[in-house]
Order: C-alpha cells, then structure tokens, then sequence
C-alpha cells in the first residue's frame, strides 16, 4: 500500500511543480471550447437548431464533452512520464526495488488520473461561467467518470509506453489515437448523426461512454447508450487496461 500512495503523491507532486504543462494542458481545451464552440454556437442558432443537440445550445452540448476530452488527453500523457523515467534511470531503480510492480502501475494511473481531474474541475469551473445550462448537480458524478477513463486511458498510454524506447515515436503513436477517438466520441456532434461505420467505430471507443454520461449528468441529454452501460463499460476498461499495464511491467527488464 505505501508504494501506491508514493508513486500517487509523486505524479501530483511532479505535475504540480511543472508549471509549463499545467499552463500548457489547460490551454489546449480553453482554445478548443472559447474558439471552436463559440464559433459553432453562432452558426447553430437557427430555429430548431436545439433539437439536433438534445434539446439544448450548442455550447451546452459541447462543455461535457471538453471536460472528457481533457481527462482522456492527459491520462494518455502518463505514457511519456514512463518513458521519461526510463531515460533518467528511475524506471529501473523502481525495477530493482523490493516493492510490488503492480501497486506501483495501479499509483501511476490513479496519479494520472487524479491530474487530470484537476484540469477536468478548471475546464468545468470555467465553463460555468461562460454557459448557462448546465447543472450544477451533475459534476461530482461526471468528475466520477472522468475518474474512471483517467485511470483506463492512463493504463494503455502506460502499456504502450511500456513497448516504446522514444518519446518521439509514443508522441506519433498517441497522436494518431487520440485524433479519431476524440471525433468518434461525439464531444463536437452527436452520435446518432454519424454514419453507421463511425458508429460502429465510435462504440469501440471509451471516450465515447465518458461523454455520453457526462452529457447526462451536467446538460441533462438522455444518453445515448444508458448511463448504467456509460458506467459498466468505463469501470470495467479501467480494470482491464490497468491490468494490461501491469502485465507489460511485471514483465519488464532492466537494460
């Protein structure tokens, strides 16, 4: 149990002391919800308009799925922090260690998790103030599911770092993943509105069920899939992938 809350306390302590990237990850969906959704917004203001969004504004639609989409974007970054710890040797004196591999991978996740639900509450204050219909009572259940894709998404960017030597080669890796999940996941239009095989891709996506609850829980749109599914899905990714993780380190060597 202490190298759980160790390795936790060291992704915070380590992410908070790094002014850049929280400057940095902060901006990215600042830009995406003032620039993209208040430039959208104007374009969907035709009567009826609402209707193609479940019934609210655009910007309403499109909060929830900002919030998601920051937690999901920073849990994969735990795969970088992997292979940086590689580079500096701490990977391999956490190898050589008498502490448990898979206490230490479940730490990094729940620490990267717990990252970007810090920057998920921001982006959620934030928005609060520049739209009106959302729901106050949904964001401790959102933050809840955010959570859970924090930790499933912080295990696979960590499984694939596992299998990477360069943080050149994870950052193509990653970004070839992380534009189409992000599009498939109905953060910028509805699912419905997609054609039958980017739905079909768009359900093989955990972001997709992080957005679907978030919706639900912060605008009040009925969910696409049922928010207990939004529920069971996401728990059940953040146990598999987090285990795929372990598997990876577990078997680990020291080079």
């Amino acid at each position: 149990m202490r190298v759980l809350t160790t390795m936790i306390y060291r992704e915070l302590k380590r992410f908070l002391h790094s002014r850049a990237r929280v400057v940095g990850s902060l901006l990215n969906p600042l830009i995406w919800l003032i620039f993209f959704g208040k430039g959208w917004a104007g374009a969907f203001k035709f009567p009826g308009a609402n209707m193609l969004f479940g019934g609210v504004d655009y910007m309403t639609f499109m909060v929830p799925g900002i919030v998601a989409m920051t937690v999901f974007n920073m849990g994969f970054m735990q795969g970088i922090t992997l292979i940086w710890d590689r580079q500096f040797g701490f990977l391999k004196e956490l190898l050589v260690a008498p502490a448990s591999r898979v206490e230490a991978i479940i730490g990094r996740s729940v620490g990267g998790a717990l990252m970007a639900i810090i920057q998920g509450t921001i982006i959620l204050a934030l928005s609060f103030l520049i739209v009106d219909g959302l729901k106050l009572s949904g964001v401790f259940p959102t933050l809840a599911l955010a959570f859970l894709v924090g930790v499933a998404v912080s295990g696979l960017g960590m499984a694939i770092g596992m299998r990477m030597t360069t943080m050149e080669g994870f950052q193509i890796i990653i970004t070839m993943l992380m534009l189409p999940m992000t599009f498939l996941s109905g953060a910028f239009y509805p699912v419905s509105t997609m054609p039958d095989w980017m739905q079909f891709l768009a359900k093989l996506n955990p972001l997709t069920y992080a957005v679907d609850g978030a919706r639900y829980y912060l605008a009040g749109i009925e969910p696409t899939f049922g928010i207990a599914t939004d529920w069971a899905v996401l728990s059940t990714l953040a146990v598999v992938f987090v285990g795929i993780a372990a598997l990876e380190f577990r078997k680990a060597t020291i080079d």
